[in-house]
């Protein structure tokens, strides 16, 4: 993967608690999630569900027995209402930088850890990516293992991920030069996001 090249790494459910987001997500997926951690730096936590291909499903939500951050959060979580749904797509980058430096409208970069993982993540100042946040969000990891690989795989996997916006041709214009488009789609509609997901009892959209 180039420096300059960005492909899915994640995608990000969000709950206005951590509990609804995570029996919303088991309840259509028919699976369960394993425990994830906390987000100190952003005041959020988190937990996880394994997905093929070295990729993975995160629902994070804001951990009320956290401090309140210094700045806004990321996933635009500080204006978050309404029930659970699937708000972001996180791509991973080999060098943040230099991606920063022709998709400048990511974010700055911001230093992260949870546990043993490091990452460095691009977040907007006032933590709403472009395009009604169906821009990706873009995270360069620094630990040696990814977090796929310490998930128990639960059998599924994202056979789709379709990006809707009224400025998709834009959207997916900005992106082109970069995105390995592997499992993604781009879609002129509302502004949102839809994943399939195949489980073991069929093929599930969040």
């Amino acid at each position: 993967m180039s420096t300059e090249t960005i492909r899915l790494d994640h995608i990000a459910i969000a709950g206005q608690t951590l509990a609804e987001a995570t029996d919303w997500t088991e309840s259509r997926l028919g699976v369960a999630l394993q425990p994830g951690g906390a987000h100190d730096f952003f005041g959020t936590h988190n937990e996880l569900l394994g997905l093929a291909d070295g990729l993975y499903l995160e629902v994070i939500a804001i951990d009320p027995s956290a401090l309140p951050p210094e700045r806004t959060r990321w996933f635009d979580l500080d204006r978050f209402q309404g029930p659970p749904r699937l708000t972001n797509w996180i791509c991973q980058v080999e060098d943040l930088d230099a991606v920063l430096g022709v998709l400048p409208q990511a974010g700055v970069p911001v230093s992260l850890s949870r546990g043993d993982l490091r990452w460095r993540m691009a977040v907007p100042k006032d933590g709403i990516l472009p395009y009604d946040n169906c821009f990706p969000a873009l995270i360069e990891w620094q630990s040696p293992v990814h977090p796929s690989a310490l998930l128990t795989s639960q059998g599924c996997r994202l056979s789709r991920l379709i990006v809707s916006h009224p400025q998709v041709e834009r959207l997916e214009g900005e992106l082109a030069p970069y995105l390995d488009r592997s499992v993604i789609a781009f879609e002129k509609g509302t502004a949102g996001l839809h994943a399939d997901i195949e489980t073991p009892t069929g093929t599930r959209r969040l």
